[in-house]
C-alpha cells in the first residue's frame, strides 16, 4: 500500500537555504513549512474568527430542524385527553374507564378531533403497534439512510451538498406530511424524512468540526447543541402557539423556515476545506481556507503553504486506497470501518455507546410527552456549558464513563422515590437522567470524530449516531407497550441499558488534543507510535 503519509511540503525542501535576514522579515510567510494537512489547515485556521463563526452558525441552524423531526411525533401523534359527555346512557363512564368499552356517544375529545392523528383517524383503540408506526417508521428510516446515505459525505458529495440534499428532502416530506389522509401514507412521509434527517446531524458536527482548528474543537460541539436545543425548546413554543389547531400545523410551522434555510445554505456556506483536500480539489481548498483565516490572509499566504506536485501525488495514493477498499461497494465507505481490527474494535464501541445513550435519551423523552421535550430542553441548555468544559478539560473516556453512570442511576432512582411527597425529588432525578444523556450525547459524537480519519470520518460519526436510533427505536416500543402500565418500570431497564453500555469506553482509545488524520494507514501509524512510545 502506498504511504499516505508524505509531507506536504517537506523539511528537506529548505534544509540547504540560509537562515533569514531581517531585511528579509516580509518574507516571512512565505516560508513557513508544513509536515501535514493538518499542520497546514491549523496554520491557517488554528484561531477562531469572525469568518468562522458566522460558518459555524450558518451551518448549526440545521440542528433546529433536525432537532424539530426527532421530537415532533410527541405533539402530533399524542394521546389525547377525553371526558364523558353529559348525555352519557352509562354510568360506568369515568375518567378511569377504557374508552375503547364505552359507547363513542358516551365520551368525547377534549379538544378538536384533528388536533392529533389519534383522534383524527380513530386509533385510540388500536394496537400499541400502530399507535407508535409513524414514530418507529420514522427512526427505521434514520436507520437506512444512515446505511445508504451518509457515507456519501466522505465520496462523491461532501459535507455540504450532502446537508443540503438532505435538509430539502427532509423539508419537503414534512410539508408533505399535512396532506396524510391515513396513519399509513403519513407513516410512509415519516419514513422518508427520517432516511434524509438522518444525515443532518453527522454532517453539521463534521463540517464545524473540519472548519475550526483543534483548541477550538469543543465549540464546535457547543454551537451544535445550543442550535439542537433551541429546535428541541421551539416545539412547545409552537404547540402552545397553535394550541386547538389541527396537528398539521406542527408540519407547516417547521417545514416551511427549513425550505428557506436550504436556499441560505446554498448560498452562504462552504465546503470543508479537509474533504476538499481529499478530493484534490486543491484551488477550492485554499479558497475556502483563505476565507475562513482570521488574519485575512495578510500572516498566512495559503498558495504557498503548498507544494501542488506532493499534493497531486498524495491525492492520488488517497484516492487509490478509497477505491480499492470501496470497489464491491459503490454506495458508502462504511465497509471500511470493519475491514481492519482497530477500526471494527471503535465502531462497534461506539455503537454500543450509541445504544446506550440513546435509549435514555429518547425513551425518557417519549415517556413523558410534553414534560419529556421541556425537560430535554432544560437539561440541554446547562450541558452545552458542560460540554465545552469536558472537552477542554477530561479525558474522552472517563466524561463519557461518568455521564452514562451517572445518568442510570438518576434514571433508576426516579422509581425508588416515586411518591406524591417527592415528587419535586424526582422530577430532579429525571433532569439529571436527561442531562447525563444528552451531554453524553454531544461528547460521543465529538469523540467519534476524533477517532476516525477525514476519509471515513462522517460515516463513523454516522454510525454512532445510528446505534442512537437503534434506541430511539426500542426506547418508542418500550415506552408504547407500557402506556397501560406504571410508566416509571421502565426507567429501570433504561438506567440498567445506559450503565451497562458505558463499561465499552474501556475498548476506545483516548484522544483529547489529538491531531486529526486523514487516511486509515495515518490512523493506523499513529496509533501505533503511541502505543510503542
Amino acid at each position: 500500500m502506498a504511504d499516505n503519509s508524505l509531507p506536504l511540503l517537506s523539511q528537506s525542501d529548505h534544509s540547504n537555504q540560509p537562515p533569514q535576514t531581517d531585511h528579509d522579515d516580509h518574507h516571512n510567510h512565505d516560508d513557513i513549512v508544513v509536515t501535514s494537512l493538518d499542520d497546514m489547515i491549523e496554520q491557517s485556521i488554528g484561531c477562531f474568527g469572525w469568518a468562522q463563526f458566522v460558518q459555524a452558525i450558518l451551518v448549526a441552524i440545521a440542528s433546529i430542524f433536525d432537532s424539530q423531526q426527532s421530537f415532533i411525533n410527541v405533539y402530533t401523534d399524542s394521546y389525547p385527553t377525553w371526558h364523558c359527555t353529559n348525555g352519557t346512557t352509562t354510568a360506568a363512564c369515568n375518567s378511569t374507564s377504557n374508552i375503547c368499552q364505552l359507547s363513542r356517544s358516551d365520551w368525547a375529545w377534549d379538544r378538536i378531533s384533528s388536533s392529533s392523528i389519534i383522534s383524527e383517524w380513530g386509533l385510540e383503540c388500536s394496537s400499541a403497534f400502530i399507535r407508535s408506526l409513524p414514530a418507529s417508521s420514522h427512526f427505521t428510516g434514520c436507520l437506512l439512510g444512515i446505511l445508504f446515505v451518509s457515507a456519501l459525505a466522505d465520496s462523491s458529495l461532501g459535507r455540504k451538498n450532502l446537508l443540503l440534499f438532505s435538509c430539502l428532502i427532509m423539508s419537503v416530506t414534512t410539508f408533505m406530511g399535512v396532506l396524510s389522509n391515513n396513519v399509513w401514507i403519513y407513516s410512509l412521509l415519516r419514513f422518508i424524512s427520517g432516511v434524509a434527517r438522518a444525515s443532518i446531524g453527522t454532517c453539521t458536527i463534521v463540517l464545524l468540526t473540519e472548519k475550526i482548528g483543534r483548541r477550538w474543537r469543543g465549540l464546535s460541539g457547543v454551537i451544535d447543541a445550543t442550535f439542537f436545543v433551541i429546535g428541541t425548546l421551539s416545539l412547545p413554543a409552537i404547540a402552545y402557539i397553535s394550541g386547538g389547531s389541527s396537528w398539521r400545523a406542527m408540519y407547516l410551522w417547521t417545514s416551511i423556515p427549513s425550505l428557506v434555510y436550504c436556499a441560505l445554505l446554498h448560498f452562504s456556506v462552504s465546503e470543508s476545506p479537509r474533504w476538499l483536500f481529499m478530493q484534490g480539489l486543491v484551488d477550492e481548498a485554499m479558497a475556502t481556507l483563505k476565507r475562513l483565516s482570521p488574519n485575512n490572509n495578510e500572516d498566512i499566504n495559503v498558495s504557498l503553504l503548498l507544494d501542488h506536485h506532493e499534493l497531486d501525488h498524495v491525492h492520488s495514493t488517497h484516492h487509490d486506497d478509497h477505491q480499492t477498499s470501496n470497489k464491491f461497494n459503490i454506495f458508502s465507505s462504511i465497509g471500511e470501518l470493519f475491514v481492519k481490527q482497530w477500526a471494527r474494535r471503535r465502531t462497534l464501541a461506539l455503537m454500543v455507546l450509541g445504544f446506550g445513550i440513546g435509549t435514555v435519551y429518547y425513551g425518557m423523552t417519549f415517556g413523558n410527552g410534553n414534560l419529556g421535550v421541556v425537560f430535554n430542553g432544560l437539561s440541554e441548555m446547562p450541558s452545552v456549558l458542560m460540554i465545552f468544559y469536558l472537552i477542554k478539560s477530561l479525558n474522552r473516556r472517563s466524561s463519557i464513563l461518568l455521564l452514562c453512570v451517572t445518568s442510570g442511576i438518576c434514571c433508576i432512582m426516579t422509581v425508588v422515590v416515586r411518591s406524591s411527597e417527592l415528587e419535586m425529588v424526582q422530577i430532579g432525578l429525571e433532569v439529571g437522567s436527561f442531562f447525563g444523556a444528552c451531554t453524553g450525547l454531544n461528547v460521543i459524537l465529538i469523540y467519534a470524530i476524533e477517532l476516525f480519519p477525514t476519509c471515513v470520518r462522517n460515516s463513523a460519526t454516522s454510525m454512532a449516531r445510528q446505534a442512537l436510533n437503534f434506541g430511539a427505536i426500542f426506547s418508542s416500543i418500550l415506552v408504547s407497550i407500557g402506556k397501560k402500565n406504571e410508566l416509571l418500570s421502565n426507567n429501570v431497564i433504561f438506567g440498567l441499558i445506559i450503565i451497562c453500555c458505558g463499561f465499552s469506553v474501556v475498548f476506545l482509545p483516548e484522544t483529547k488534543d489529538a491531531a486529526l488524520c486523514d487516511t486509515m494507514d495515518e490512523q493506523e501509524r499513529k496509533d501505533n507510535n503511541i502505543v510503542h512510545v
